[in-house]
């Protein structure tokens, strides 16, 4: 079952930091979509709830 969520990122510097921490979550497997944002310090992310356990990953 897909489901959505977001959380705040925060210690960021750059959009490297960003595209690092995206790359970082996207292999995890059930993740569907990752999509962090630099200027609002926050994650953006789509996954299969049956497949991860993403939600305490980034809780």
């Amino acid at each position: 079952m897909e489901e959505s969520d977001h959380s705040e990122i925060r210690g960021m510097h750059c959009a490297a930091c960003a595209t690092r921490i995206e790359k970082a979550v996207s292999k995890i497997e059930g993740v569907i979509d990752v999509h962090v944002n630099l200027t609002t310090e926050k994650g953006f992310f789509t996954y299969d709830k049956d497949r991860t356990w993403l939600r305490l990953h980034i809780l």
